[in-house]
């Protein structure tokens, strides 16, 4: 069977738009959940991060838009801000070609105002945390009569965080003539109850959430007591991985890790629920735009994160679950690049590595740990440097305004130029860190939008 994405009946501008983005083959739970979605049929569908599901029901839900009524036809439930702005971002990218099409983030930790003005103005698709999509329901800032689809993205760790009762009563203020589709890694007993509840004979899809060897170099340490800190520093320094996500249980472990990591000379940072929504902003910034090499991260704070590329991803401590360790290592060897998965276990965590056996049906190799320099430090730094630009889409700043400014008379290579993010008052941008303090110099001359900004670079 063919698994281009022509052999469905889609709108002619959503397929060239595909291909203009470069989707020209659908990725397994694309070919499994698309047929159903649109079909009309209600969903639940098993597949692992960065396997493609936010294209299997992005396409569904913007095939059968009204762009000519403002009125929310769609709403995408998820558990993180970040999670929330990457599936919007994405459906942005697919419906670019109708450009019409407006989709309004809702998510909790940005100002509610803004939120309401943006509503006012009208929205085609809604994307959001359950806590802040129920606030604004509550506050009659939100209707949800005329929502036809309506998709739960990793419904799992919604119910893990508690929302359990506020996805009720949003699925209760949505029309009882609605599609609806759950997409999660594992199916918990909630999940269950909130499906019988609200779906109506869901057609069920799974694709292969193992990782193959040959995507995934998979290596476990055996560690004693109170050496895991050093044990990490070994791995890393042997290894030099690019980029790595660290996982750690609690938000007191990631500060510990991170401190200790950075008084070794490594450059890392901290990710988890008890930093400021700016701050997370700026962190994901730094880490995906490679001027960071390590993230230290819990797995709730983790959700949502996209990073193209990620070399490689290091189990502090394993996690209870299989189902987990398989979901965290899947944020590696992605788009057909070869990953590698580090795990440190104690003793009496022997257990865990045995779930983790059983449940990939395979056992799994015990290394020994590799040695580390007697002073016990080493370096380990990012390719890139992030620039700071205190102005933003608010002021107009766009993408190309910061790279033209930064490539005009070839003052710079375009290709020295990394990642450019622009928040609403504030832009960053990533240089090679070689080229630093030229990169600094002519953002502080020239002037962007007719206006001369305050440049910093991010240490």
């Amino acid at each position: 069977m063919t698994t281009d994405f022509s052999r469905f009946k889609l709108a002619p501008a959503l397929l060239a738009n595909l291909e203009s983005l470069g989707y020209l083959q659908m990725t397994p739970i694309q070919a499994e959940a698309l047929p159903h979605v649109l079909a009309g049929s209600d969903l639940i569908a098993k597949a692992k991060t960065g396997s493609g599901k936010t294209v299997a029901f992005g396409l569904g839900l913007l095939n059968q838009l009204n762009l000519q009524s403002f009125a929310v036809q769609a709403l995408v439930l998820c558990p993180t801000r970040e999670l929330a702005d990457q599936v919007a971002k994405e459906l942005r990218r697919l419906a670019r070609a109708n450009a019409n099409t407006k989709v309004v983030t809702l998510c909790g930790g940005a100002p509610f105002g803004p939120q309401v003005a943006s509503l006012e103005h009208g929205a085609h698709i809604v994307v959001g945390t359950p806590g802040r999509i129920l606030k604004h329901l509550q506050k009659k800032t939100l209707t949800l009569h005329n929502a036809g689809m309506v998709v739960l993205d990793e419904a799992d760790r919604m119910l893990d965080m508690g929302f359990y009762d506020d996805m009720v009563e949003i699925l209760a203020a949505t029309p009882a003539q609605r599609q609806t589709l759950f997409f999660s890694a594992t199916y918990p007993d909630k999940f269950r109850e909130l499906s019988s509840a609200f779906q109506r004979a869901p057609v069920e899809v799974s694709v292969e959430v193992a990782h193959t060897e040959s995507t995934i170099r998979q290596y476990f340490y055996e560690v004693e007591s109170g050496t895991r800190a050093k044990a990490l520093a070994s791995l890393l320094s042997e290894f030099r991985p690019a980029s790595t996500v660290v996982f750690c249980h609690t938000r007191q472990q990631c500060q510990e890790v991170t401190e200790e990591l950075r008084q070794r000379g490594v450059s890392a940072l901290a990710l988890h629920g008890d930093l400021e929504q700016k701050e997370r902003d700026l962190v994901l910034v730094r880490f995906a735009n490679r001027s960071v090499p390590v993230l230290v991260a819990t797995d709730v704070a983790a959700r949502g994160l996209d990073i193209k590329e990620l070399a490689a991803v290091i189990n502090y401590e394993l996690p209870r679950d299989p189902d987990i360790y398989i979901h965290r290592i899947g944020r590696t060897g992605r788009a057909g690049s070869t990953g590698l998965a580090l795990s440190l276990f104690s003793p009496a965590e022997a257990h865990r590595v045995n779930a983790i056996e059983a449940y990939q049906g395979s056992k799994v190799p015990l290394e020994p740990l590799p040695g580390l320099n007697p002073s016990g430090s080493f370096s380990l730094s990012a390719p890139m440097v992030t620039l700071c630009i205190d102005g933003g889409r608010k002021d107009k700043v766009r993408p190309g305004d910061i790279l033209g400014a930064l490539t005009a008379d070839k003052a710079l290579p375009a290709d020295k130029v990394g990642t450019i993010d622009i928040f609403d008052h504030v832009a960053y941008v990533a240089i090679e860190r070689n080229l630093q303090e030229k990169a600094l110099r002519i953002l502080s001359e020239k002037p962007i939008k007719g206006r001369r900004f305050k440049v910093r670079a991010l240490k």
